[in-house]
């Protein structure tokens, strides 16, 4: 058994700060974020107070998707930095008290992956196929792909082999992105090896990217159902779970992907204390348990947070929610706001509610707006930072652990018009253009008013083109001023790691604050009030620790969160 000698508990009510590598900090003046950059920015992290960071893809890539297209799992891609690199940064961070997550994607790999490309050159029938999906065309010539179903990223989700063999591959994703086949024993046994090899490069866990979709069914049954049809089940296993009628989906949310876990957390279980996991996993409420036992991954998403307005009501609903779909699994729960595939949360609270929280709804809604180029006559850029500010106050205060998306402790808004010919997601190139895709939430971070790129870098131009209006919001700007958004931050931070106790709270209605205020309460006398309404409440008695906006006298402003520390009873 491998020692780390630290808390085995310690991801129960950790913050975990996630960084896009490629957009963080630029030490090699290339334009690209690296791993030099990120040890560079250490004592900023410190001071931030985080738990521990995850890490997006950071490996060998010929990045046609951001990095989540990998070639080589057990490497650093060249332009990012070395393995050297990446033992220097693990070590200091973990000098500075801060553990290492990093990003796992065992749905797909690239199409430059080795393996790939000897299953392209070894031809039908071979072993190096099977490490794939590949299935025969239909009609006569094997022209025609053997299903309607289109991928996630728009475009179908077949593609010939190109060796005129007749012969097609399934990829969820991109075509650049072939998934895995794993009902393969060589590609379970080459995953165990990698989370092996991380482990003992010193990672404390692993986020699994595209969790619930492993494992498939692409038998002939399933391959002819339409398209229209798969969506539906989709909707309705993500709506019911395995309850109800016409459930059984090709490739979403498996019992067999459970037992992939299970093997994992065998490897996990190598090291002491036992590496965690999170699953990006948008499944069911009665499904996250499985995803979150002890015997599995031991933690998963929980989106609806994320997916929710700024609304008291939802808000008080899917916390209720969450907190009972893990009730028995051991887990703790999650919250998250913003990260990497979404339009950030101080710019969607800005935004026009959406009527229905779900993720197809959610989608659709932040696509038109980027359509526009962020040019929405109905958005209110300051009430989305107030918003925001409030929603991240509440969730820091949960129980359970919080996950931070890096540039939100700067109040960062989304960069919603970047030019068409500097766009790098493929989202935007497979839907003909009419959706924008991600990048605008992964322009690298203002580190400084002055001086080139920000001071992301001193060398080329930042990868993706940084706003002029970047300097508002730069980290020496905000750094000196407490009342800032990463002065508030920094804050909550330290105050959270006082004040964290037991992983439970009571809803506080005793408090009879009106129907547009959330208030509970943490062991040890921590009180938590959002005011989600309109007009100012009165303030609790207590003592305020922190508040989300300037509070004059004894009132709660509209749309703000407060902590109090008040006396037990």
């Amino acid at each position: 058994m491998i020692s780390n000698h630290a808390d085995p508990d310690w991801w129960r009510q950790a913050c975990v700060y996630q960084i896009y590598p490629r957009s963080f900090a630029d030490a090699n003046g290339d334009g690209i974020g690296d791993l030099k950059g990120i040890t560079s920015r250490i004592p900023y992290l410190v001071e931030l107070g985080v738990d521990a960071v995850w890490l997006s893809p950071f490996y060998p890539s010929p990045l046609k998707d951001g990095g989540y297209d990998v070639s080589d799992y057990r490497d650093v891609d060249p332009r990012i930095g070395t393995l050297a690199d990446f033992e220097e940064m693990t070590s200091k961070l973990k000098v500075s008290g801060i553990k290492v997550i990093v990003d796992i994607v065992p749905n797909h790999s690239s199409d430059e992956h080795e393996w790939f490309q000897a299953a392209l050159a070894a031809g039908k029938g071979s072993k190096e196929r099977a490490r794939f999906h590949f299935q025969d065309g239909l009609g006569p010539d094997k022209s025609q792909p053997p299903s309607d179903w289109q991928g996630a990223f728009g475009g179908p989700c077949w593609t010939k082999s190109g060796m005129d063999d007749g012969q097609w591959y399934f990829h969820m994703f991109d075509k650049s992105q072939p998934d895995f086949n794993w009902e393969n024993p060589e590609v379970r046994q080459d995953f165990l090896e990698t989370l092996r090899f991380w482990g003992k490069k010193g990672v404390a866990g692993f986020r699994i990217d595209v969790a619930a979709a492993c494992t498939k069914d692409l038998g002939k049954d399933m391959l002819l159902l339409p398209w229209d049809e798969v969506l539906g089940r989709r909707m309705r296993k993500s709506k019911h779970g395995n309850r109800g009628e016409d459930i059984d989906h090709p490739f979403f949310d498996r019992d067999e992907t459970l037992e992939i876990y299970k093997e994992w957390r065998e490897v996990f279980n190598e090291f002491d204390p036992p590496l965690c996991a999170v699953a990006e996993a948008y499944v069911a409420p009665d499904r996250k348990k499985h995803y979150a036992s002890p015997d599995g991954l031991g933690q998963v998403f929980s989106f609806d947070i994320m997916l929710a307005n700024f609304d008291v009501g939802e808000y008080r609903t899917v916390i209720d929610r969450q907190m009972q779909s893990l009730e028995g699994s051991d887990s703790s729960t999650t919250w998250v706001l913003s990260n990497h595939d979404v339009v950030r949360h101080h710019t969607r609270f800005g935004l026009p509610k959406i009527e229905a929280y779900n993720l197809l709804a959610f989608k659709k809604a932040y696509a038109k707006y980027l359509a526009g180029d962020g040019k929405d006559p109905l958005a209110d850029p300051a009430a989305g930072l107030r918003r925001g500010r409030a929603a991240t106050l509440m969730i820091l205060a949960l129980p359970g652990s919080t996950y931070l998306y890096q540039g939100e402790e700067l109040g960062l808004p989304e960069v919603a018009d970047i030019p068409e010919d500097q766009l790098q997601d493929p989202t935007f190139f497979l839907c003909g253009k009419s959706n924008k895709g991600r990048d605008g939430c992964r322009v690298p971070l203002p580190w400084t008013r002055e001086g080139k790129n920000f001071g992301y870098g001193d060398g080329s131009p930042a990868h993706l083109p940084q706003p002029k209006w970047y300097d508002d919001y730069a980290v020496d700007v905000q750094g000196q001023d407490p009342h800032s958004t990463l002065g508030m931050y920094r804050t909550a931070m330290k105050l959270r790691k006082e004040m964290q106790r037991e992983e439970t709270m009571q809803w506080k209605e005793d408090l009879q604050l009106g129907d547009q205020v959330l208030a509970f309460q943490r062991p040890g006398g921590w009180l938590t009030v959002l005011n989600g309404g309109e007009v100012p409440v009165e303030m609790p008695e207590g003592e305020v620790l922190v508040a989300s906006g300037e509070i004059k006298g004894a009132k709660i402003p509209p749309e703000t969160t407060v902590w109090l520390r008040v006396n037990q009873d």
